[in-house]
């Protein structure tokens, strides 16, 4: 039994803490762990958090009980402009969830214990890796219940397993098995449900004993390749830091306070 420590608390979902693995949990298991505008507000702070805390390596997204991953937008907070807040504000802020999973320079694994469906099948799909227990369920029900997801729902999946899968499965609205999503590669890996969190743990810590900024450097060209513009900045902007890291950096800063010219020509010049 593995000791997971709360790293801080919230109303809709969990967020806790293991050997250098943070695990955001979407607590609503009556409504199929649906997400509202609450939910995805404390999904973005916990990521922010993830990001900000050097102990933390890798991120777990997941559903509470057995039965759910996400089962998408909370249809009761559905209304005009978008999903209604407790302040009555139309959002669509699970977009704004979706662009910190991509954006997290840390590995985000999906452990999908249920129905994956609508926004929440969208939340697997810009993981990183996803583990699915065999009791897993994979679909859109956008055009059904009058939704769609045109960005990352859409052409990122198409990336992942081609255009007529991704057609298919939002043109039927249909439902796919985790064995389906498993032959599709729209999963990495499908284990039993009771293996779920020792599957998530096994990767984690693998991944743990590589090389973190390798991992970081890795996910930014991948996510450069589809991001445009917004993905080469991404990609460049850790190209600075590891830049900053160099003497050769510094000789130009200390060139400038220093009131002469710098001398670059001391620094290799690999071919």
């Amino acid at each position: 039994m593995r000791n997971w420590t709360t790293i801080k608390e919230y109303k809709e979902i969990i967020f806790d803490f293991y050997n250098g693995i943070a695990r955001i949990t979407i607590n609503r298991e009556r409504y199929r762990n649906a997400f509202t505008p609450l939910t995805t507000a404390e999904m973005s702070d916990a990521l922010a958090i993830c990001r900000e805390h050097s102990d933390i390596n890798v991120v777990v997204l997941t559903g509470a009980g057995d039965v759910a991953f996400c089962a998408g937008g909370d249809m009761h907070c559905k209304g005009k402009g978008g999903y209604i807040d407790e302040g009555g504000v139309p959002r669509l802020s699970v977009l704004d969830v979706q662009k910190q999973i991509r954006s997290l320079p840390k590995p985000v694994i999906a452990a999908v214990n249920g129905y994956a469906i609508g926004g929440g099948h969208v939340l697997h799909v810009v993981c990183d890796l996803t583990i699915a227990s065999e009791n897993a369920k994979f679909g859109q029900t956008g055009p059904r219940v009058g939704s769609f997801d045109a960005g990352f729902g859409s052409s990122y999946m198409a990336s992942v397993i081609g255009q007529k899968r991704t057609r298919e499965i939002w043109f039927l609205c249909q439902q796919y098995t985790a064995q389906q999503a498993l032959d599709w590669g729209l999963v990495n890996r499908v284990v039993p449900l009771a293996q779920l969190e020792d599957a998530y743990v096994e990767w984690a810590e693998k991944m743990m004993e590589l090389s973190p900024l390798a991992l970081r450097m890795i996910k930014r060209g991948l996510n450069a390749e589809l991001d445009g513009q917004v993905g080469i900045q991404e990609f460049a902007g850790d190209m600075t830091m590891l830049y900053y890291n160099l003497d050769e950096a510094h000789e130009g800063s200390k060139a400038f306070l220093e009131k002469r010219k710098p001398d670059f020509s001391k620094y290799p010049k690999f071919p």
